[in-house]
């Protein structure tokens, strides 16, 4: 602590903060490089992973779709098929 009041004393406050201010960025900058980018650099990977799986569940989930609306449109013809033969079918009633 005498180190720091004798720094103040020779060079001023603001000089003394400003040191402090570029080791403190230098320190932060170092912790960033060596630490963070990394992670992220793995991070972005995982990424890249998750979006190619949501991309080919999305195209199975449009596959279901048109395989359910195909099932759906076959159905609504067989409805009609069996009442277009069920009216046509019908014998005419005698007078």
């Amino acid at each position: 602590m005498g180190n720091v009041a004798q720094l103040i004393a020779e060079f001023g406050f603001p000089i003394v903060m400003m040191v402090s201010l570029g080791y403190f960025v230098y320190y932060i900058w170092n912790a960033i490089q060596t630490v963070i980018n990394p992670a992220v650099g793995s991070q972005h990977m995982a990424l890249i992973k998750l979006i190619d799986q949501v991309r080919m569940l999305d195209n199975d989930i449009i596959r279901l779709q048109e395989k359910i609306d195909t099932v759906l449109q076959i159905k609504e013809n067989e409805i009609l098929n069996r009442s277009n033969e069920s009216t046509t079918s019908k014998p005419s009633s005698s007078r």
